[in-house]
């Protein structure tokens, strides 16, 4: 039987990541690794080991959900150990000799592997579970994406900003610049020369490389609003050929990972309360842009947990296709 090791395995991703293994099957030998601080807690039937150079040795999987400093940090001892990571932090996701998987969209990059695999930004992933059958069917050439992105998609600290200021409007921000209770703020990540932020260009470098698309344009706002859990996003997309919005509907209700939430008449459409704790990416407000008589311009809103899609999910959902692929080999 495989071992799989956890590292930073007492975070919400990686609380999150032995919760999926559960649910995906995946029958194995489990480490839980983390901080020297958490060594010595239990959490199910495992108990947590500090994080060291020897950790890895007799592993031969390991998933990362790791900051992007610890993770460059223990990466080399990983590889050393002759395991293959499955990151979910940033640190390698734009290495030319690292795939970036999103496994409904490019599962195939996965046998590219050099011993890495990353998993994409949250957001990137929600977005292009929401677009890659319209890329399929009529190549998107342009993007421009507001989200709406949850508060524990920050933290912990995060989620007390929001819980402390809706007791309390003045309550001091921990995780945020503002207040978020009654607010939005449009800032996540810091801005560069051009005011444009680190988390608003992931979409278009992430996204130019899972759709092997290099030509891609992405005009991105990021937006943190005082919602729990799961990302929104509003989405318009301009493609190549004419969109037969008919046909996409109906590619979309047979996509896997996602489901369709087209009904604006009986108010049905894409939510993050209704999203929240499940997998699933859901699409809706599906239209043409009446401004371009070609029907060449679409809209639509979307949202899925970030915690779980947009981050453990996927990472676990990568690491069962890197499994069935080893096997096949």
């Amino acid at each position: 039987m495989k071992t799989i090791a956890i590292a930073g395995a007492t975070g919400a991703v990686g609380a999150q990541m032995l919760e999926c293994l559960h649910e995906q099957g995946i029958e194995a030998n489990i480490r839980l690794l983390a901080s020297a601080r958490s060594a010595g807690k239990q959490i199910e039937d495992w108990t947590v080991e500090e994080l060291t150079e020897d950790s890895f040795k007799g592993v031969d999987y390991v998933l990362g959900a790791c900051e992007n400093d610890v993770t460059k940090k223990w990466m080399p001892w990983a590889q050393k150990a002759g395991c293959v990571v499955v990151d979910n932090s940033s640190a390698f996701r734009l290495d030319e000799n690292v795939p970036l998987v999103v496994p409904e969209i490019n599962a195939e990059d996965i046998r590219k592997h050099q011993g890495i695999i990353s998993n994409p930004n949250c957001s990137t992933i929600i977005a292009l579970m929401a677009m890659h059958d319209l890329h399929e069917l009529y190549n998107i050439q342009d993007v421009i994406c507001t989200t709406f992105q949850a508060v524990s998609g920050a933290g912990v600290k995060g989620l007390r900003d929001l819980e402390n200021q809706l007791k309390d409007p003045e309550a001091t921000p921990e995780a945020f610049a503002h207040p978020i209770a009654f607010n939005v703020i449009p800032q996540i990540g810091s801005f560069d020369e051009n005011g444009i932020t680190s988390e608003e260009w992931k979409m278009q470098n992430e996204g130019r490389k899972i759709l092997h698309a290099p030509e891609l344009n992405v005009n991105c706002t990021c937006v943190r609003v005082p919602v729990w859990r799961s990302h929104s996003e509003s989405i318009t997309i301009r493609t190549e050929k004419p969109v037969d919005l008919d046909a996409l509907k109906e590619r979309l209700s047979h996509s896997e990972g996602v489901k369709l939430q087209d009904d604006p008449e009986n108010n049905v459409y894409p939510m993050p309360i209704d999203t929240s704790n499940q997998d699933l990416v859901y699409v809706g407000r599906l239209r043409y842009d009446p401004a371009d008589p070609t029907h060449r311009t679409v809209s639509l809103f979307c949202a899925g947990d970030q915690i779980r899609k947009g981050a453990a999910s996927n990472a676990v959902q990568i690491l069962k296709k890197l499994m069935e692929m080893d096997e096949q080999a």
